[in-house]
């Protein structure tokens, strides 16, 4: 055996007290590489416990004398224990596709409604039929909370949404599947209008997309702070998400004389509600082919429902 320090590995179980020589009787109280046994040799060192490392086998160990190795495996748990990483490895993020073709579609829609907006159907534009209006919300029309997502006042403002929808859209069509993902967007969005419509005057009316992209902001942060529950993860970093989801909510969704700060919250926190419930949920959401494909078509029926209603 060759003396050497060494590094990084596991602790070994504890072995039988071994003798070399006419030394103390000694055992062996770590098995790793030699950059692992040396950060454990300082932690023994700066602990006054003797120690030597060792060369086996290709393998490098730490012996201590026997009457003192379990206070020698004591001082390497509390230095584990003190410096614990902040971010530890972990299986990568489950994707269930590509998240592109649910992106493709909300950007076709939105072009093409923009495009339609002004035109009169049944004596009315399609933007005049589409928009939320508070009090008639609340009176029943319900299917104002959904058409009005797919207006939008110029093409500034579409653009903004559908670089900034697809963009969040795509993360969650790869975690949740495109067809529940754009299924849960569009009701999450629709929820934040509906709560709006409440807490604004009676005459507040509003469009745009930006409700439901904020609302995806919150289901992919919640999602991922509730996934992250198991990890080795300090506090701050466990809700590194929200925390993000936060800031850009404050950052994109409070700025601008048109901004509809309390649509953009209130889709924020219905989105919150509906990542959470995935996350507690894990893997029993997990959606593949054919139903991925359904809710895809449903979300397109019911805003297609909602515009039919709008119109007729």
């Amino acid at each position: 055996m060759d003396d050497h320090p060494t590094s990084a590995g596991k602790p070994t179980s504890a072995g039988k007290p071994a003798s070399v020589g006419k030394l103390t009787p000694v055992e062996e109280i770590y098995r790793s590489s030699r950059r692992g046994c040396s950060r454990y040799a300082l932690v023994l060192g700066a602990a006054g416990i003797p120690y030597q490392v060792r060369r086996d086998s290709g393998e490098f160990i730490i012996v201590v004398p026997a009457c003192l190795a379990e206070q020698a495996r004591a001082e390497n748990n509390a230095y584990d224990r003190e410096n614990q990483p902040l971010w530890v490895d972990h299986a990568p993020v489950r994707t269930l596709d590509s998240g592109w073709i649910g992106v493709l579609g909300y950007s076709l829609v939105l072009l093409f409604v923009f495009l339609m907006q002004h035109h009169v159907v049944f004596g009315a534009t399609l933007l005049e039929s589409g928009k939320t209006h508070a009090d008639l919300i609340r009176e029943g029309e319900w299917w104002r909370t959904v058409t009005a997502l797919s207006l939008h006042a110029d093409a500034s403002h579409l653009m903004a949404n559908i670089a900034t929808g697809g963009l969040i859209g795509l993360f969650a069509g790869q975690l949740l599947g495109s067809g529940l993902a754009w299924m849960s967007i569009l009701l999450a969005g629709a929820a934040g209008n509906m709560i709006n419509a409440w807490v604004r005057d009676a005459l507040h009316t509003s469009i745009g997309a930006s409700t439901a992209v904020f609302a995806t902001f919150g289901m992919i942060a919640a999602y991922a702070t509730i996934r992250r529950r198991h990890l080795r993860l300090s506090k701050p970093a466990r809700y590194t998400p929200i925390v993000g989801a936060v800031i850009l909510l404050g950052f994109l969704g409070a700025g601008g004389g048109r901004t509809d700060v309390s649509a953009h919250v209130a889709g924020f926190l219905c989105g919150l509600m509906v990542g959470a419930m995935y996350g507690l949920l894990g893997d029993r959401i997990i959606l593949r082919g054919r139903i991925q494909v359904l809710l895809g078509i449903g979300t397109l029926g019911i805003l297609g429902l909602s515009w039919l209603i709008a119109l007729v």
